[in-house]
């Protein structure tokens, strides 16, 4: 076949989410023996304050009650529950082209958390209110290497928790049309907001067929207690045919043990015992264990969101999971740097990377936070959406493809030209086989000066900016017009 005809049918790179996995911080045995500790935590410790009536569905099932009132998951139950636990969950999008399959190591890169302040003009902070959280989630649906959106900061400017909540289900529907995810105060919200959403999607009994929007879900208080209104709300939520993120975040050193290997026996005996009540309510539910362990330094007692201890804890929680057959949420990026600095760069980038390559299918937490996740940043999400495309490259490592090593090639440009700027395959893989950064500046020290020196920041503030000048339209407006005629919704209308 001549050279020419045989180069132009290059095959094309997959754009599915990179799998990970490559990197294992716990050896075999470290493994097994952190699993089989957390078996043993779940029949013989258990878990404390489980509501009444899953404690009797538990005991039914074949749980031990002891005699404190603890909840004990024999081992077959727990590897029972395990065996039929949903191993992928589909996360569709508003828009339906842009869902998340979520499971064996398909790395997904999102934001997250609770955050109370963001940065004001003067180079401050102040507390964070709705319009902010509408225009971080903007952000999040136009950046190209942020798959889903958890709600990032606290509308603060809501007087009610029933406001709180209806209004940041609206203002992330509307804002972006990727995979979602709320929390709720407690189990009587989940009714009304599926309810904003059945009218999002245009008819009642929708959401269940389309859940664009998963629970983020709080269900355990360490060390191994349940949080009872954790519980109910993840119950009402599996009513409602919703999908959930189950959370346990024990700060090791504070609520789990000081040892990463303790913290994370306990913290993986409490992400399953959150897949019990799953099991016990509805087998098989789709279900996404967030185990994430937090690290506390230990001169303050405060958490570090930026150690190397929480990077590998949290890369060997994503391991775990993963050899469990389990889909897994950890938490990486929640840098303790108050500015998106040389500080916040180099402990957002150890702790992204070493999740994405543990094979972590979903990263919480990772893009636009800052201050130990107290303060959620715009142009901090720019930035971060930047380092994680080249991170999300490195996850995909090196792709030997039908044509990767073209020896007649080598040859022809050996003997010929000397280069391969004007080769084929240079120009079909130029934008598959490598990422180009928006923001990093790539120029030379020359070309740099002579520019002004732009600064990061300042060009992060601007792209920001720019990204969120158009208004988001997939939500269709006769839709919006029927929430806000039923709803007490406080985002101004025409929010850009």
């Amino acid at each position: 076949m001549p050279r020419r005809a045989r180069q132009e049918k290059i095959p094309a790179i997959s754009s599915a989410a990179p799998i990970g996995g490559r990197y294992q911080p716990l050896s075999e045995r470290k493994r097994d023996e952190i699993i089989e500790a957390a078996f043993v935590i779940l029949e013989q410790v258990g878990m404390a304050d489980c509501p009444e009536k899953a404690a009797k569905i538990a005991g039914s099932a074949g749980a031990r009650i002891r005699h404190d009132g603890r909840v004990c998951f024999p081992r077959a139950m727990v590897v029972g529950a395990i065996t039929r636990a949903a191993k992928t969950v589909n996360l569709p999008g508003f828009v339906e082209d842009a869902g998340l399959s979520v499971g064996g190591g398909q790395v997904h890169i999102g934001t997250g958390g609770a955050a109370v302040e963001v940065p004001d003009d003067a180079g401050g902070f102040r507390s964070s209110a709705l319009p902010d959280l509408y225009r971080m989630m903007a952000l999040v649906g136009r950046a190209e290497n942020v798959h889903y959106g958890v709600r990032p900061l606290v509308a603060r400017d809501m007087e009610t928790p029933l406001a709180l909540d209806i209004n940041t289900g609206f203002a992330c529907l509307k804002a972006c049309p990727k995979p979602i995810g709320i929390s709720f105060d407690n189990a009587g919200h989940v009714a009304p907001v599926i309810r904003l959403f059945d009218i999002a999607l245009g008819r009642d009994g929708r959401f269940p067929h389309h859940p664009f929007c998963f629970g983020v879900i709080v269900h355990a208080v360490s060390p191994l207690r349940y949080a009872p209104e954790g519980v109910e709300i993840m119950c009402a939520a599996i009513e409602a045919g919703m999908p959930v993120q189950i959370c346990t975040a024990a700060q090791a050193g504070a609520t789990s043990p000081v040892t990463l290997a303790g913290a994370l026996a306990q913290g993986l005996a409490e992400a399953l015992a959150g897949l019990m009540i799953t099991d016990l309510v509805r087998p098989g539910f789709p279900t996404i264990l967030a185990f994430m362990p937090f690290i506390s330094d230990l001169r303050t007692g405060a958490m570090t969101g930026g150690s190397g201890e929480a990077a590998v804890a949290n890369a060997a929680a994503a391991q775990l999971l993963l050899h469990l057959g389990l889909p897994s949420t950890v938490s990486a990026g929640m840098t303790d740097a108050k500015i998106p600095d040389a500080q916040a760069g180099y402990e957002k980038g150890y702790t992204i990377a070493l999740a994405a390559q543990a094979g972590a299918d979903m990263i919480n937490l990772s893009v636009g936070m800052l201050g130990s996740i107290m303060v959620a940043s715009p142009e901090a999400l720019v930035i971060d959406n930047d380092m994680c495309g080249a991170i999300l490259r490195s996850v995909r490592g090196v792709e030997l493809t039908e044509d990767g090593i073209d020896l007649e090639m080598i040859e022809a440009v050996a003997t010929g030209p000397g280069h391969y700027l004007g080769e084929a395959q240079t120009l079909a893989r130029m934008k598959t086989e490598y990422v180009y950064p928006v923001l990093a500046d790539r120029q030379s020290v020359q070309d740099w000066q002579e520019a002004g020196r732009p600064d990061l920041i300042e060009r992060a503030r601007l792209l920001a900016r720019q990204m969120t000048e158009k208004p988001p339209d997939h939500l269709p407006p006769e839709r919006e017009a029927a929430i806000r005629s039923e709803f007490d919704i406080r985002l101004p209308e025409g929010q850009p």
